[in-house]
């Protein structure tokens, strides 16, 4: 497995997870996105390397279709067709995942050998989480 940087497209696997987009229909583009989500809040005490970089990449696509949203994503790095309008709940999905993400027991969290990177890993996925959130969240 390759990780280059610490962005949330910065690896294989998370690549990997893009390019499998390419192809399917807006219903099947949603069901993959789902289903990484639900991997990792379905994972219990460990999650996955694979499930945790595949949710940050999923977290970010999402965030990424938002209007308004702060996270612009490289279209190097994006599936190579837009991503259909997206259900709502999915935003509440990936943040679920992502908080998991970020939490002891994740494989992707812990996995870092310099520890500036993992703080940078650690602020973008934050970056994501926060551009997740519906403008009624920041009113509290």
């Amino acid at each position: 497995m390759g990780t280059w940087g610490t962005g949330p497209f910065d690896s294989d696997l998370a690549a990997d997870f893009v390019d499998a987009l390419e192809g399917l229909s807006h219903q099947q583009v949603i069901g993959v996105l789902e289903r990484a989500f639900q991997r990792v809040t379905d994972s219990g005490e460990r999650v996955d390397g694979r499930n945790g970089a595949e949710a940050v990449a999923a977290g970010a696509l999402v965030a990424g279709t938002l209007p308004d949203s702060p996270l612009v994503i490289d279209p190097d790095d994006g599936p190579g067709q837009p991503l259909p309008e997206l259900p709502a709940p999915l935003r509440a999905s990936a943040r679920l995942a992502l908080d998991r993400v970020l939490r002891d027991g994740s494989e992707i969290a812990t996995g870092w050998v310099d520890s500036a990177d993992a703080d940078q890993w650690r602020q973008e996925v934050r970056q994501i989480i926060h551009a997740l959130e519906t403008p009624a969240d920041h009113s509290s």
